[in-house]
This record gives C-alpha cells, sequence and structure tokens, in this order.
C-alpha cells in the first residue's frame, strides 16, 4: 500500500519561512520524481516544485522560484519542501505526489498523492 504523508504545515505571518516534509512508504521511493503542488478552493491544484529520482535536478513555479527550495532524501524515503519569505498568497493546501519517470509539472501524470497539508499566511 503506498503511502504519502505530509506534514509541517501550519499558521505563520508574511516573511516567515516553513518546512514542509513528505514521508512516503510503499514505493521504491528512489525511483520516482517527486513534486509539490498545491490548491486554494475553487481553483485548480497548481505545480509548485519537482525534483528527479536522484535530486539532481529541480524546477520550480516562476511564483515561488527563489524562495521555495525542493529537496529528497532517497535513504530516509522523504520530500521537503523549504518555504522562505512566505506571502499570503502561497496560503493553501501542498500536496506531495510521486511519478514513475522524470519530473512533470503535469499533475496528471502523477501516480500517487498524499492527503495534503494546510499552509496558511496571515498578512
Amino acid at each position: 500500500q503506498v503511502q504519502l504523508v505530509e506534514s509541517g504545515g501550519g499558521l505563520v505571518q508574511a516573511g516567515a519561512s516553513l518546512r514542509l516534509s513528505c514521508a512516503a512508504s510503499g514505493i521504491t521511493f528512489s525511483s520516482y520524481a517527486m513534486g509539490w503542488f498545491r490548491q486554494t478552493p475553487g481553483k485548480e491544484r497548481e505545480f509548485v516544485a519537482a525534483i528527479s529520482w536522484v535530486g539532481g535536478f529541480a524546477n520550480y513555479a516562476d511564483s515561488v522560484k527563489g524562495r521555495f527550495t525542493i529537496s529528497r532524501d532517497n535513504a530516509k524515503n522523504t520530500l521537503a519542501l523549504r518555504m522562505n519569505s512566505l506571502k499570503p498568497e502561497d496560503t493553501a493546501v501542498y500536496y506531495c505526489a510521486a511519478r514513475a519517470g522524470g519530473t512533470s509539472r503535469n499533475m496528471g501524470e502523477y501516480d500517487y498523492w498524499g492527503q495534503g497539508t494546510q499552509v496558511t499566511v496571515s498578512s
């Protein structure tokens, strides 16, 4: 049974930092590209960042580039998203996802999803 479990969300003020984590089980983690997506009520889920299965390649949405950093630890089967200089518009439920293959910005190309963790940034 595949499980992706996000943690680390919370309520912070604008300008603060948060670190999200995603613990994976039931998959050969090192064989999957991993991604972070986010969603707000009434909007489609949007791409945030993705990292290749060996961690050598990462790409970011323009809205978070320079502020967020995606990383992974294949020995611990964990994915992380370091979020700095948070803005109110970063408020969303953040999801991690796994994709057999290379990175993708398309949520439809991901095979497994977590349940999400809420991030709320107050102004």
